[in-house]
């Protein structure tokens, strides 16, 4: 089975609350747990960006149970995700990107 990755870019100001970060990150792990398609691994916070990495063997599939969790938050405006159909080692891997809404 490939590892293939979802990774979330979201702006990120210093005024920004890290909590509400935090409560999103638990709304995309119940999505992605109640959809069984892989796991939410973490975050970083720097340089203006919150980074969100999941990963599962279909990172369509796995984008699909977070999409509308996603698209709802207004911590989306401003962001994109990375669809990766390929492990992180494997230079050749595919990547899509996906806007998720104006600023």
């Amino acid at each position: 089975m490939s590892e293939q990755a979802v990774i979330v870019y979201l702006p990120f100001s210093e005024s920004a609350n890290v909590s509400d970060f935090q409560a999103l990150e638990d709304e995309i792990a119940e999505a992605i747990d109640r959809a069984g398609v892989g796991e939410f691994d973490g975050d970083e916070f720097g340089g203006g960006k919150c980074v969100l990495f999941m990963y599962g063997p279909d990172a369509d599939r796995l984008f699909d149970a977070i999409a509308a969790t996603l698209r709802s938050s207004l911590l989306s405006a401003g962001g994109y995700v990375i669809k990766r159909y390929g492990p992180a080692e494997d230079p050749t891997a595919r990547e899509s990107r996906v806007e998720l809404g104006a600023t």
